[in-house]
């Protein structure tokens, strides 16, 4: 991996931090590829329980760094690989959709373009107040292409979606807030997320992963395939080894101690 993004690993909880506050972290090439090679590489690791995504320095991305493709075929970022439906541009945000645990974005600053199609990647977003948030693909007379048009219309009624992506126009953190594009406003967000994190590490993995994925399919098929999914994970959940000591640790008022996925 590169030098775009700083990580830390604690109890659990990786503190994932894009990394290029002089360019308001930007995405250029390098971004891009260190990106999916970490999401890649925490799905894939049954330590870590939960993710904070946020940006270093004044904002949280500025959104496509355009003059850092000057000398690389833009085209290339609609590239595929086997491992993904999604092409190369996309999968620097939806990979984090495709993480099995959950992701919590940290805005503060801006969130532009790419950057905020990132955050909508997460499954939590905290903001402050006065974020600046923008769909601004539409100015370069282009459409959102980081799979920001299935993470929002997930978040937001559609006609606010179409809104946002027909005029690029920048809401602020209570705005978005409001219309249900972030979880929470908050002073400190990355503070908040880690805070959650850190919660959400503390139960069981299992039944966190099974409840993003239950979640995360429920927009996909009809309300029964929704619910034959709901019982048949629940099913495998129920007896199962860290399902009993969250009910043991509950009984005896002691903190529980859960076994990573295998």
């Amino acid at each position: 991996m590169g030098d775009r993004l700083k990580i830390d690993f604690r109890d659990g909880v990786a503190d994932v931090r894009l990394n290029r506050p002089d360019k308001l972290n930007a995405l250029d090439p390098a971004m891009f590829a260190d990106l999916i090679e970490t999401g890649s590489r925490i799905a894939s690791d049954p330590g870590i329980r939960a993710v904070v995504l946020s940006g270093e320095g004044r904002g949280f991305s500025a959104g496509l760094d355009f003059r850092s493709f000057l000398s690389e075929n833009p085209g290339s970022l609609l590239s595929h690989d086997s491992a993904s439906l999604a092409n190369r541009a996309q999968r620097a945000a939806w990979v984090w959709q495709e993480c099995p645990i959950p992701v919590i974005a940290a805005i503060h600053g801006v969130a532009f373009g790419g950057g905020l199609q990132i955050a909508l990647g997460a499954d939590i977003r905290y903001a402050t107040a006065n974020a600046e948030l923008s769909l601004m693909e539409i100015r370069w007379g282009l459409v959102p292409d980081m799979s920001g048009t299935q993470t929002l219309r997930r978040l937001v009624q559609l006609d606010v979606a179409k809104e946002l992506a027909f005029t690029g126009r920048v809401i602020s953190g209570t705005e978005a807030h409001s219309l249900g594009l972030v979880t929470r406003v908050v002073d400190f967000p990355r503070d908040a997320a880690l805070a959650t994190a850190r919660e959400i590490a503390k139960k069981s993995p299992h039944a966190i992963r099974a409840t993003k994925r239950l979640f995360n399919e429920a927009t996909i098929g009809s309300i029964a395939e929704g619910l034959r999914l709901e019982e048949h994970i629940q099913r495998e959940l129920l007896g199962s080894p860290n399902q009993i000591e969250a009910v043991s640790a509950n009984l005896e008022k002691r903190d529980p101690v859960f076994n990573d996925p295998e």
